[in-house]
């Protein structure tokens, strides 16, 4: 069994337009725009629901694209978990919208958790690499840059001699 993974992204952005109705009510629209990043489709909406069905349409040809080649059978118990999440996002979606509406500040700090989790979870991969270097002396970052000093002195005359050579090789072409 082969795993595949495709990606798709999609910026989704929202407008919030204040009137006033006949009764001198102020009233509450909101319009957004979603673009399908890979393909650059884009679509306008008021109601959150066609939002929805442009996500769901382009997740549905990813899927379809991806199993073309697959036996009928594979086909349908796959396509069929793709709508289970999907039932599943077309529950919960207009809830997070509500949600963000609501508070704003809620949603952006429950992203700034997601953000930092994720960071947590990954500085543990690279803090092996940090620790070599915590213990490093001085005489060790100055035996580095003498090192690199003596390289790109290295790279300076092998460049000089390249030019040299180019010239030649011009000098020659032209007699």
């Amino acid at each position: 069994m082969s795993n595949k993974k495709d990606t798709t992204s999609f910026v989704i952005r929202f407008t919030q337009k204040l009137y006033q109705n006949e009764q001198d009510e102020t009233q509450v629209q909101w319009r957004g725009n979603i673009r399908h990043v890979q393909g650059g489709e884009e679509k306008r909406f008021s109601d959150f629901t066609k939002a929805m069905e442009f996500i769901q349409g382009k997740l549905a040809e990813l899927t379809l694209d991806s199993l073309e080649h697959k036996p009928k059978e594979e086909q349908e118990g796959i396509l069929s978990k793709s709508f289970n999440l999907w039932k599943k996002v077309a529950m919960d979606a207009p809830k997070l919208v509500i949600q963000t509406i609501k508070d704003p500040m809620g949603q952006v700090e429950q992203l700034q958790n997601q953000v930092k989790d994720v960071i947590e979870q990954n500085i543990e991969s690279i803090e092996p690499e940090i620790n070599q270097w915590r213990n490093a002396s001085k005489s060790d970052f100055q035996q580095l840059m003498e090192t690199m000093e003596g390289m790109s002195k290295k790279m300076d005359d092998l460049q000089s001699k390249v030019d040299a050579l180019m010239t030649q090789n011009k000098k020659k072409k032209k007699s």
